[in-house]
């Protein structure tokens, strides 16, 4: 049942898009270009969740495909270098970009350097793990992910297929659970300094932290090994996204701390392998057409780099330039395709040559 699944990778673009519109749009107010409150405070509305679920599709999907391409041969070593050349690059770019355009003499020493060892997740500062590049939170998440993943594995592999339903259930619970014991065990202090309605500690704890999200990614490898063991699952596609934008309805009126992860997980687990499924069985699918698929091979740079780029033009037109409707939404769209512009050039000039160099182990010359 191995095989490519292009649809996937259209679909993750779709899940930068949101990312993209949730930082033009909440996460950093002075962004957002609209002059009349009311459009300004819709947009936010719409979007005021979306980077979390982005978020949370790439942890469950990583987990699904790199289950799905796994090979019994393939040694761990191997896959580290792979993993690490495909990700490290583009992360080390936009480090020394956001260093140079953005933050400059502002970060201390305590705040770039886990950021560049990617460790700056575990690290429950608000100015640590945000500082920098923000959207490179995730990558130090990954990481982990990465390294522990062959040990996942091994675990999860010896579960037999009747039981995967159930841990995937157990897990996918233990997601939903981590908010109600954040708001329980842990103080609500020190406040965000956003004024979000938790504690830096419970954004960090339900969010950041990387064994806590590694069950996002878990989820994924469950799912994965249902389908690849054969284990029944009729979810479609469209079914599927449509109980993932009713989540992401029932996430704008919930508690904050659920909203961050706990309610997309179970839609997005099962939009996963329902649009792999289409891609298996050879069904129509509107994700895998061609400009949907260059768009998700270059996503990832364009995650990257997106939020730099917003905060340049930003600060080029000044903080308290505003525009009307039809207007914000063209500098919206302007940044995006400029966004887009940079990520293909890091793909072509960073990402691609440099995982087609060291990413893989060059192969032995007999004579």
């Amino acid at each position: 049942m191995h095989g490519r699944l292009p649809s996937l990778t259209g679909l993750r673009f779709i899940a930068a898009l949101l990312v993209f519109g949730y930082h033009s749009s909440l996460a950093l107010p002075a962004l957002n270009p609209f002059a009349s409150d009311h459009v300004a405070d819709g947009y936010r509305w719409l979007f005021g969740n979306a980077g979390w679920a982005g978020v949370t599709f790439f942890f469950i999907l990583s987990g699904f495909v790199l289950t799905w391409s796994a090979r019994s041969n393939d040694r761990p070593r191997h896959f580290w270098r792979r993993r690490f050349f495909k990700v490290y690059p583009n992360h080390l770019v936009t480090w020394v970009l956001a260093l140079i355009l953005l933050t400059g003499a502002a970060t201390s020493w305590w705040q770039a350097v886990p950021n560049l060892f990617l460790v700056h997740a575990w690290v429950p500062e608000f100015s640590v793990f945000l500082g920098v590049n923000p959207p490179s939170w995730s990558l130090a998440c990954e990481l982990f992910f990465y390294l522990c993943f062959p040990l996942f594995l091994r675990w999860i592999k010896r579960i037999p297929s009747e039981h995967l339903w159930r841990w995937a259930i157990g897990t996918a619970a233990a997601v939903i659970a981590v908010p109600a014991l954040a708001y329980l065990l842990l103080s609500d202090n020190p406040p965000m300094p956003e004024g979000s309605p938790a504690s830096v500690w419970q954004y960090w704890s339900v969010y950041m932290l990387p064994p806590i999200r590694a069950m996002d990614f878990v989820l994924g490898m469950l799912m994965a090994r249902i389908v690849l063991t054969g284990v029944r699952f009729g979810v479609k596609p469209l079914p599927a996204a449509l109980a993932c934008v009713a989540a992401y309805a029932l996430s704008l009126y919930i508690p904050w701390l659920y909203a961050l992860d706990a309610v997309f997980v179970i839609p997005m687990a099962l939009l996963i392998p329902a649009v792999a499924m289409a891609d298996v069985d050879g069904r129509p699918s509107l994700l895998r057409n061609r400009l949907l698929h260059w768009l998700g091979e270059v996503s990832f740079a364009f995650y990257m780099v997106h939020l730099i780029l917003l905060n340049v033009v930003r600060e080029l037109l000044g903080p308290d330039l505003f525009f009307g409707t039809a207007a914000g939404f063209c500098v919206l769209l302007l940044e995006a395709v400029a966004t887009l512009g940079v990520a293909w050039l890091m793909y072509v000039a960073v990402e691609r040559p440099v995982m087609n160099r060291w990413g893989r182990p060059r192969k032995k010359v007999t004579v």
